[in-house]
């Protein structure tokens, strides 16, 4: 493109140029200047070869083609050798102003046929790993790849490149799942202790069920890991064993036959006979399971829901009278401006927005009660201020919203924990759990008819779920060392009364009955494992010999003393002495020691990682129980009230290929540890 030099076509004037020309925009001036030879001769000269070339001679412009194909076409020598060795450099991704590095003037456009790019080396492969990448992490349909439209797209951005087919863009997807399938089975295979699994049930339209078995676990850093394992697809969900199908397959893919801690699933879905079943299969080769105890038959997220929906049901009239006045203000611009003029007037100091909710999440209903009630004094007085208004609640309606909502707030916060981008420690569920169960055994008991009646259903349902899970969350909080056994003995207190203590001694028990599992897994425990560095002390190591214990003495630094050593009179002293001293087990220590102080930046993993030297066998323990998950649903379903299916696109595809666009969109999210990484496989072909 020519520069144009002045408005309307008029010859530019010699004596006053360059100083009244417009502003060059061509890409050229990024590699020429422009010279004052004499008066009326101007020239642009390379800055990389410092070759001059005409520009303007009197009246008379050349222009810039000429200046292009010398940047252009490689007849620049300068310019020819920087991209040569320009070809010869790794490809730089663009960073945000959309330059490579090479240029650094920020402010700079993007020019097509900028010669920088034309010599980035293609290839194909990559490209094809890329769009599979992006098909997973996206939900894109695999289809994508035969539209006409991205075809078209891709070939303007690179004619070269060949578009994958569908077969093709499906195996290159399923060989990415392999990978990171393999990098995560390097994960599991190094963890120190066991995986808790979650169960949780999809259905299509065709009724088939889909099961997703997702692993949680700690690693040798002490870091919780949340991984979906396992996406088994079950002919029949309402079957009594569709579970124990699909944890049976999950256990040996992964090769977790003995490494099982927990499972977590969803009580829609499970029976008496199914449970039973899944005890069976899970008990045998996992002894710490308590003979299938450790089965959490209900999803803490699920339990939420279920309550929130019955107190809404419990109010369904006046729920659609305050979402009435909300639709009213909220579908008409005129009602609106009407609405925020009365609020104006009033002065009413709330800054909420109202908004109609959604009825597949039970917390946007909350949320649109809630900020409808902090504005109830507008729509009180909107009847008097728009005639068109009509119906609006009453103060009885107002007053039993706002009690309605300070039930759903305590549902909301217990179940906003999960939404997280990581999944909380289960030291964190007793703290939501007990508090729902304090506070809905207290309201259930009020003197105000219409706060028992709204929360004694509630009560009920919840109390249920309270005795079938309330042992293993009560064990996972003792060993956060901030509580330990007095956070229970003090709920526990407030719950249950005068007969607190028979259930602190069934939690007492239990964790005792959990940490001599542990103990009888390794043949030889140490009781007394950790002593301050530089202290000459003798540790005992203790063998188990059917119910004894027998010490065997030994230095710190590992010489055994003997007869020979003749200090036999002295391993008798010992002994002796020994026999009197309370040689107490590494939890009665744990639990002994005082209290660590409570803060909002501890962090109960970074302290067992500090302290799994000192406590060997009970950091094992602590892993495990700190990592038992309570809800089956990822962070985006927590507050679902409907069930979760397979969309008919996902549904009509082969299994592996569903599994591993699942899987792998999961396992994306997260870096690979860089030693567990493996090269690429062959992709599967279809």
């Amino acid at each position: 493109m020519e520069d144009t030099v002045t408005p309307n076509n008029e010859q530019p004037n010699p004596e006053i140029q360059p100083n009244k020309r417009r502003r060059k925009k061509s890409i050229v001036w990024e590699h020429f200047t422009v010279e004052t030879v004499s008066a009326g001769c101007t020239r642009a000269c390379c800055k990389q070869c410092k070759k001059s070339f005409a520009y303007i001679t009197g009246s008379k412009l050349a222009g810039t083609s000429h200046l292009k194909r010398h940047i252009a076409l490689g007849i620049c020598p300068v310019s020819r050798r920087n991209q040569e060795k320009n070809q010869l450099m790794p490809y730089t991704p663009a960073s945000q102003d959309g330059f490579t590095g090479i240029s650094t003037d920020a402010t700079k456009r993007r020019y097509r046929g900028t010669p920088i790019y034309a010599n980035i080396p293609f290839d194909q492969h990559r490209c094809n790993q890329e769009i599979a990448k992006m098909i997973i992490m996206h939900d894109y349909p695999l289809h994508i790849v035969e539209h006409s439209g991205f075809i078209n797209f891709v070939h303007t951005l690179q004619p070269q490149f060949n578009v994958a087919s569908f077969n093709s863009i499906q195996g290159d997807c399923v060989a990415l799942y392999l990978r990171e399938k393999q990098n995560l089975s390097n994960t599991l295979n190094g963890i120190p202790g066991r995986v808790s699994l979650t169960l949780d049930m999809w259905t299509s339209d065709e009724n088939l069920g889909y099961v997703f078995l997702t692993g949680h676990f700690i690693d040798n850093d002490w870091k919780l890991h949340r991984r979906i394992l396992n996406v088994v697809m079950v002919s029949s969900p309402e079957s009594d064993d569709a579970y124990g199908q699909a944890v049976v397959a999950c256990l040996a893919d992964w090769s977790l036959e003995s490494r099982l801690f927990t499972i977590t699933l969803d009580q829609s879905f499970s029976s008496e006979t199914m449970m039973g079943n899944l005890r069976g299969v899970v008990s045998v080769k996992n002894p710490l399971m308590f003979d299938g105890q450790l089965l959490i038959r209900n999803c803490f997220a699920r339990i939420l829901c279920s309550l929130a929906q019955d107190a809404l049901g419990a109010m369904a009239d006046t729920v659609k009278k305050i979402r009435d006045s909300v639709k009213y203000v909220k579908t008409s611009d005129a009602h609106e401006e009407k609405f925020l003029e009365l609020k104006h007037q009033l002065q009413v100091p709330s800054t909420k927005t109202l908004f109609l909710n959604d009825y597949t999440k039970w917390d946007s209903t909350y949320h649109m009660l809630a900020d409808a009630c902090e504005l109830k004094e507008v729509f009180t007085c909107l009847d008097t201020f728009d005639p068109d208004y009509k119906e609006a609640p009453s103060p009885e309606d107002w007053r039993q919203v706002e009690t309605l909502c300070t039930f759903l707030k305590l549902f909301y916060d217990a179940g906003i924990i999960f939404t997280g981008k990581t999944y909380p420690t289960a030291n964190t569920f007793y703290h939501e759990v007990w508090k729902v169960q304090l506070e809905l055994t207290e309201a259930a008991k009020s003197h105000d008819p219409f706060i028992s009646n709204l929360t004694k259903p509630l009560q009920d349902k919840f109390d249920r779920y309270w005795k079938e899970t309330s042992l293993i969350l009560a064990v996972a909080v003792v060993m956060d060392p901030r509580f330990k056994m007095k956070l229970v003995e003090f709920s526990f207190s407030k719950i249950y009364g005068a007969e607190a203590e028979m259930w602190i001694k069934i939690v007492d028990e239990g964790i005792r009955e959990l940490f001599v599992d542990y103990v009888t897994q390794q043949p030889l425990l140490s009781i007394q494992p950790y002593v301050d560095e530089g202290s000459e002390v003798i540790s005992q190591s203790y063998l188990e010999e059917g119910n004894d214990v027998i010490p065997k003495t030994e230095m710190t630094d590992g010489a055994l003393l003997s007869d020979s050593d003749r200090l036999s009179d002295f391993d008798v002293y010992i002994s002796e002495i020994s026999g009197g001293q309370d040689m107490r087990s590494e939890l009665d220590q744990y639990l002994d020691e005082s209290l660590m102080p409570r803060s909002q930046d501890f962090d109960v993993l970074d302290w067992w990682k500090l302290n799994k030297l000192k406590y060997p066998t009970l950091s094992r323990m602590a892993s495990d129980l700190l990592s038992t998950p309570i809800t089956t649903v990822g962070p985006d379903n927590v507050f679902d009230t409907v069930s979760r299916k397979i969309d008919r696109y996902r549904s009509s595809l082969r299994p592996v290929t569903l599994e591993a666009l699942i899987c792998s969109k999961d396992w994306l999210q997260y870096p690979a540890e860089p030693d567990m990484l493996v090269q690429p496989i062959v992709k599967m072909e279809f």
